[in-house]
């Protein structure tokens, strides 16, 4: 029969790419899943015990489902989303896709491999996905009832308790039709790269969060370098280079100045995120408990920030 050796060949790929190893032959330390593939069932073994290795048994599993189903078109795909109008208009005639508004996604996530189809299967026949890197993909989903960043939401807590893979995910904004689906895209891997600057690996980011940002990017070196100085002093500059310190006033901020909150998304201590807020004000002379000093604050740490950058201290 041919497809175990076909199977065994897919899951080499699936290795390569994702480091997860899995076999059709038992050996010490691998946990048992069922897996299907080409209308056959079969017992594979993935490296892992208990809870780890049923994750990792239902990623390879999507996988493996997926392998099959990508369209033909690809480059047409992605060179739509980088503003391309004849393929983009090619993918309209080919895929007949719907009138109306969409948006796109800009996702990253460690050992997807090469997994689009398995990314265009949670748009419900409403979207389609394209790799883009290694570990990166676009996704595009004609609107439904959800808003983009509720689709991003869904997606990324998908992917996390169910194949126990972390996502971060840019959210570009709605447009019009397809034909305009390049602005978007461009707005989502923007969202990425600010999302960067203040959080962790894993979260979702809108492009609507960041026009501050977007404003501070624009003006000159020589601008930032003179808002900097005129209110950062040495103490001020320890902590917007503190990464620790100005994710943790972002997670306040997020929370809508709520400690409670602020101090379960940091897995922190309350009193230990009241200690922090007390130190950026010392430091700082800015009591971020405040709206306006909180704006005065984030203002500051955005523009330290995409100094250090163009300094080529990322």
């Amino acid at each position: 029969m041919e497809n175990p050796t076909q199977l065994s060949a897919l899951l080499a790929r699936i290795a390569e790419t994702t480091g997860v190893k899995v076999s059709l032959v038992p050996s010490q330390g691998t946990a048992a899943f069922p897996l299907s593939y080409a209308g056959e069932t079969y017992t594979a073994y993935v490296e892992g015990a208990g809870e780890e290795g049923e994750k990792l048994g239902k990623l390879i599993s999507a996988l493996v489902s997926a392998s099959d189903a990508r369209p033909q078109g690809e480059s047409d795909l992605y060179g739509a989303l980088l503003g391309d109008g004849e393929k983009a208009k090619r993918c309209m005639e080919r895929y007949s896709f719907p009138r109306g508004a969409c948006y796109a996604l800009d996702l990253s996530a460690p050992r997807l491999g090469e997994s689009a189809a398995l990314l265009e299967s949670f748009t419900g026949g409403k979207g389609f996905a394209v790799q883009t890197g290694a570990e990166r993909f676009a996704i595009v989903k004609f609107r439904e009832e959800e808003t983009p960043a509720e689709y991003a939401e869904f997606l990324a807590q998908f992917l996390l308790e169910e194949l126990g893979v972390k996502a971060s995910v840019g959210v570009g904004g709605a447009v019009s039709g397809f034909s305009e689906i390049a602005v978007s895209y461009a707005q989502a891997v923007a969202a990425s790269r600010m999302g960067g600057m203040f959080k962790r690996e894993g979260g979702i980011c809108s492009y609507r969060e960041f026009l501050l940002c977007r404003v501070l990017e624009e003006l000159p070196r020589e601008k930032l370098e003179e808002y900097i100085a005129e209110y950062c002093g040495e103490g001020a500059a320890e902590i917007f280079s503190d990464f620790e310190m100005t994710e943790t006033a972002e997670a306040f901020f997020e929370s809508g100045f709520n400690l409670s909150e602020a101090s379960r998304a940091l897995y922190m201590h309350r009193n230990t995120l009241s200690y922090r807020l007390e130190k950026i004000e010392r430091a700082t002379g800015l009591n971020i408990r405040k709206f306006s000093d909180a704006v005065t604050f984030r203002a500051l740490a955005l523009a330290f920030r995409l100094l250090r950058i163009r300094q080529g201290d990322k």
